[in-house]
C-alpha cells in the first residue's frame, strides 16, 4: 500500500500530538510540520524525523492530507488554502471562527473533491463508542463539562471551545430540528463567556441541557441520557459508560409505589431492591483506545477509501449554528464579567 502523505500546520499543545501519532502510523509518511514559530516547529520536526516549514503553503502538493492545529482564528484561511486545492483536510473543532467561514470551508471541499473532517473527538471517545447502541430516541439529555482555566483558545468563549463538543454530540443523538435555544453566560477572566448554561429544545420534544465552564477548580466530562428505554451515563474522562434499564419484574404485578402505600411494607427491603431487581445496572464493554489515534486513523481510512468521515463538514457546521444561537441568547441575556458586577456580601 501507498503511504500518505501528511502534514501538520500548527505545532502547539495538540498539533504537536497529531504530529507524533501520524510519524508512528503505518503507511502514513509525515512530510512536514509547518509553523511559524522555528523553535516550536523544529522542535517538533527534530522529534517526529520529518521536516520543519515555517509557510504551510508549502505543503500544497506535496501532501495528500493536513492536519490544521493552529487557533482557532485561523482554520479559515489555513484549511480553505488546502481545500481550494483538492487537498483533504482535518481541522481541529470549532470548524472556524464563524457560521459564515464554516459554510464557506463546507463549499470549497465539496467544490474540489477534498474530505473535510472535523475534530469533534468525543465522537472517538471511549465511553461514548461503548454506550451508542443505547442511546435511540433520547428524551432528555444532561451534559456536563468543567475544567480549570488552561490560559489555551482564549480567542474564543467557552461555548466554542468546550461546549461545541456536547452540542455536537448531541446532535449526533438527535435527529429532529432545533426548535428553541435559551442560555446565560458570563465572562470572569476573559472578554468571551466563560461559564455557560444552555438549555436546547429539539422539535420531537427532546430537550438538552448543557453546562460548560472553564474556569473551575474541579475537571468533569460527562453526560446522562434519557430514554423511554432506560437511562446511560457517560463519564468522558474516566472513558466509563453505565446503562440503567428497567428489568420485567418492574412491569409485573402492583406497581412499585402502591407496594410501599400498603400496611407493613418494608420500605428499607423495597429501597434495596430498586437497583437490581427493578431496575438493571449494565456496564458495556469499553476497548481501551486514544481517541486522538482513532481519530487520525479515520481520517486516514476516509482519504483511502474517499468515504465521508465521521464528523464531516455539514455535521460540524450544524454545531456551529446551535453554538451561534447558544452565544446570541447569552449575549441577550446580559452577559457580564465578574469585574463589572463584583460579588457583593449581602446585608444582615
Amino acid at each position: 500500500m501507498t503511504s500518505l502523505r501528511m502534514g501538520v500546520v500548527g505545532t502547539g499543545a495538540l498539533g504537536r500530538h497529531h504530529a507524533r501519532i501520524l510519524a508512528e502510523m503505518a503507511d502514513v509518511e509525515l512530510t512536514a510540520v509547518a509553523d511559524v514559530n522555528a523553535v516550536v516547529g523544529a522542535e517538533v520536526a527534530q522529534r517526529c524525523h520529518t521536516e520543519w516549514v515555517a509557510d504551510y503553503r508549502d505543503l500544497v502538493g506535496r501532501v495528500d492530507g493536513v492536519v490544521v492545529a493552529v487557533p482557532t482564528q485561523g482554520h479559515f484561511a489555513v484549511a480553505g488554502e488546502f481545500l481550494r486545492n483538492g487537498i483533504d483536510v482535518l481541522v481541529e473543532k470549532p470548524i472556524a471562527a464563524s457560521l459564515e467561514q464554516a459554510e464557506h470551508l463546507v463549499e470549497w471541499a465539496a467544490a474540489n473533491g477534498a474530505i473535510l473532517q472535523v475534530g469533534h473527538i468525543e465522537r472517538f471517545n471511549p465511553a461514548f463508542v461503548a454506550a451508542r447502541n443505547y442511546l435511540d430516541a433520547p428524551r432528555y439529555i444532561r451534559a456536563q463539562r468543567y475544567s480549570p482555566y488552561s490560559f489555551r483558545s482564549t480567542d474564543i468563549g467557552v461555548v466554542h471551545d468546550m461546549m461545541i463538543h456536547d452540542i455536537d454530540l448531541v446532535c449526533s443523538l438527535v435527529s429532529a430540528p432545533v426548535e428553541r435555544v435559551e442560555a446565560f453566560g458570563i465572562a470572569i477572566l476573559g472578554g468571551h463567556e466563560d461559564c455557560v448554561q444552555a438549555r436546547v429544545t429539539f422539535a420531537d420534544g427532546c430537550i438538552a441541557d448543557l453546562s460548560a465552564n472553564r474556569v473551575s477548580p474541579i475537571t468533569r466530562r460527562d453526560m446522562q441520557v434519557w430514554s423511554a428505554g432506560g437511562c446511560a451515563h457517560l463519564d468522558f474522562a474516566a472513558r466509563e459508560t453505565v446503562v440503567y434499564l428497567p428489568s420485567p419484574m418492574l412491569h409485573y404485578g402492583m406497581p412499585l409505589v402502591e407496594r410501599a402505600r400498603e400496611p407493613g411494607a418494608d420500605l428499607d427491603q423495597l429501597k434495596s431492591d430498586v437497583f437490581g431487581k427493578y431496575i438493571k445496572s449494565h456496564r458495556p464493554a469499553v476497548t481501551p483506545r486514544d481517541q486522538l489515534t482513532e481519530e487520525l486513523l479515520a481520517f486516514a481510512e476516509s482519504i483511502r477509501t474517499r468515504r465521508r468521515p465521521l464528523v464531516g463538514g455539514v455535521e460540524a457546521t450544524l454545531a456551529m449554528s446551535i453554538a451561534a444561537r447558544i452565544i446570541e441568547r447569552v449575549a441577550a441575556s446580559g452577559k457580564s464579567s465578574a469585574a463589572e458586577r463584583p460579588l457583593r456580601k449581602r446585608a444582615g
